[in-house]
Order: C-alpha cells, then sequence, then structure tokens
C-alpha cells in the first residue's frame, strides 16, 4: 500500500507493525548483533548501519572484542537492507564480489580483512514478541523522529567462529542479543545505552537505551528500559507518565528506575573509562564517519525486578554492555588518548 510505505519511510511503524523490515527513505538504518560467552568471559560486537547521502548508499562496518582490545570501523560503499524481513547487506560497491557485511535473522558475515573476520549462526532464538505497539511503545508511530530502537532479539544461541587480529575464537551456543536504530541524520546531543547477558540465570536479558528524541519542535528526553526475565517474560517500561525510566548517566555509572504497570525495575552498571571503547557513528550526507560514542565491551551490572512490591528477581552480570554516546565527549576522549579526531580506538589489551 501506497500510504504504509510513505508512512514507513518517516521513520514510523503502524499498530501491529514489524520495526524489523527496512524503511526505505531514512538516512540510516542500524543493525547491531552482541554474542557474549559466559564460559570464557568473552564478548564480540558486530554492527552495520546502511547509510543514504548524495552519492548513494554506503555503509559503516565495525567489529569489536572484549578482552583482546580488538576494534575494526570502517566506511565502505554500498549498502541494503532488506523491506520484507530482518536483511542487511555493507560494502557491496562496485568492484566487490562479496559484501564485507551480510546478515540476517540466521546467520551473520563480516570480512574486513583477513585479521577482521566473523562468522556466526544462530538458533533458539527469542525474538521480541510481537505486541500491539513496538519496544519504543508510542513513539514507535511518531513520524521523523531523530532516532528510533527496538531490540528485536532478546535471547538465543550462537555457534561460529571469529579472527581478531592476532585471536581466533571458536564458540558454540554462546548467548546472541540483536537490535536495530534508525532515523534521520544526526545523532542526539547526548544518549545512553546498555545491554546485558551471562547472568546465572541463562534466559536473561536487560537493554536499554534512552536520549534527547526530537521532531519538529518536540524535544523530549525518554529511556526504554526492557527486561527478559528468567521465565521468559518480556516487561518493558519507558512510556512517559503511565512508566516513565528516571536515569542518571555519567561516563563510568548508569542508573536507572521506572515505574508501571504494577512493576518496578532498577538497574545500576559501571564500567571504567580505559576500558571504553571509541566506536564511530555516521555523517550520511558526508559519507563518513566520526567519532561519537563510548562503549564498555564488559561492564557490571545488577537488575532488580519487584511486581506489586514483591520481589521477582535479582540478578548481576559482569559482561554488560554500557555506552555514553555524543560526539564532544568522544573526541575529547580521543585527545586524552592522544589520538587524531575522526579516528575509532580500543582499549588496551585486558591481561588474563
Amino acid at each position: 500500500m501506497a500510504w504504509l510505505k510513505q508512512y514507513r519511510a518517516t521513520g514510523a511503524d503502524p499498530l501491529f507493525g514489524r520495526p524489523t523490515r527496512a524503511h526505505h527513505g531514512v538516512a540510516m538504518e542500524g543493525y547491531f548483533w552482541r554474542i557474549t560467552d559466559p564460559d570464557t568471559g568473552r564478548v564480540i560486537i558486530a554492527l552495520c548501519g546502511a547509510n543514504v547521502g548524495p552519492q548513494g548508499p554506503w555503509a559503516t562496518i565495525g567489529l569489536a572484542a572484549w578482552p583482546a582490545g580488538f576494534l575494526r570501523a570502517e566506511a565502505r560503499d554500498g549498502a541494503w537492507t532488506d523491506p520484507d524481513r530482518l536483511g542487511v547487506r555493507g560494502g557491496t560497491g562496485a568492484g566487490t564480489h562479496t559484501a564485507a557485511f551480510a546478515a540476517d535473522a540466521q546467520r551473520l558475515r563480516v570480512n574486513l580483512g583477513d585479521d577482521a573476520r566473523l562468522e556466526a549462526e544462530f538458533h533458539g532464538l527469542r525474538p521480541w514478541p510481537h505486541r500491539m505497539l513496538g519496544s519504543s511503545s508510542v513513539f514507535h508511530m511518531v513520524p521523523g523522529l531523530n532516532q528510533y530502537w527496538h531490540p528485536w532479539l532478546l535471547g538465543g544461541k550462537a555457534s561460529g567462529s571469529a579472527v581478531l587480529g592476532d585471536t581466533v575464537w571458536e564458540f558454540r551456543d554462546a548467548d546472541v542479543y540483536a537490535e536495530k536504530n534508525w532515523g534521520r541524520e544526526g545523532f542526539p546531543e547526548s544518549w545512553w545505552w546498555g545491554q546485558a547477558q551471562g547472568f546465572e540465570e541463562p534466559g536473561a536479558c536487560v537493554a536499554f537505551a534512552g536520549g534527547i528524541v526530537t521532531a519538529g519542535p518536540m524535544r523530549l528526553e525518554v529511556t526504554a528500559l526492557v527486561v527478559q526475565l528468567p521465565d521468559g517474560k518480556v516487561v518493558r517500561l519507558g512510556n512517559p507518565v503511565v512508566s516513565p525510566v528516571r536515569t542518571h548517566t555519567s561516563d563510568e555509572r548508569w542508573s536507572l528506575s521506572g515505574r508501571g504497570y504494577g512493576w518496578r525495575i532498577e538497574v545500576e552498571a559501571s564500567a571504567p573509562m580505559d576500558q571504553a571503547f571509541v566506536l564511530p557513528v555516521p555523517l550520511p550526507s558526508e559519507h563518513r564517519n566520526v567519532a561519537g560514542d563510548l562503549e564498555h565491551l564488559a561492564g557490571d551490572l545488577t537488575v532488580r525486578v519487584h511486581r506489586f512490591g514483591r520481589h521477582v528477581w535479582t540478578g548481576h552480570t559482569s559482561l554488560a554492555a554500557l555506552e555514553h554516546g555524543g560526539l564532544d565527549r568522544a573526541r575529547a576522549e580521543l585527545r586524552r588518548r592522544g589520538l587524531d579526531e575522526g579516528l575509532s580506538s580500543a582499549p588496551p589489551v585486558k591481561e588474563d
């Protein structure tokens, strides 16, 4: 239907919509996977931003791992996103035989050189439940926001291998999480994000994302907080008024408290600055990436969940991803490390 295609081109989704499908018309559609292996303490992330600029489609591609301290991030010509289901290819420019990044709901492949590769297949997936509203609730229906967020995969298993510099990692039945974000050109002036698995209860998952949401004259600070309990029930807070989430964030600490629908969820997390990766964000119209994101791949996180005053679950993990984004903040950290602005940086290798 033409009206639906035009509506989704603004970034919005209707009731009972499927945000996993591409929103052709937005400046950037980002795809993100995180693989966590609690048995070894290893974590790997892979990302692809499918961007559209005056010179055509191009991709922001990244691969990073902890505790290897490995990071490879590049801008590659060419990108494609699937309008019918979850799917992305990046680095598909002229002269390339295979995409540098290719993924769908069942598999993921990254090839940024002989020393930066990832092959993974997924099974036992626990996707976001199909509800009337998406994971960003009513904001999914608002056209023209600067950013939308959808954690479409809250659990499952990943098996495969990775080459990360001098390190070769083969994994079997590691935890996997995946999400999307999309919107207009330009990230919020500040944002915060986190995701955690590796709890004692293997089915549990925590994810949150927040920042300054804008559309025309509207300007609102909002945080969405999602918890998948060990029994598989998914709880989402973050609707203004009815289930607000209060957030206090610094470069090394994250504190969230949300209430609504009888639920109370509190999250406390921390990670040292010297272990943060400096990751890129795209400027779609300029066909280039810039440093804009401080992300820890393995921090401490504790979550407490109550229902009508009764304790439901408390979980702790030391394998939480924690992020505090902002162009000025990332540039200042690069300068502190003695690196040029615009370059991405990994932290020092952690000693075993």
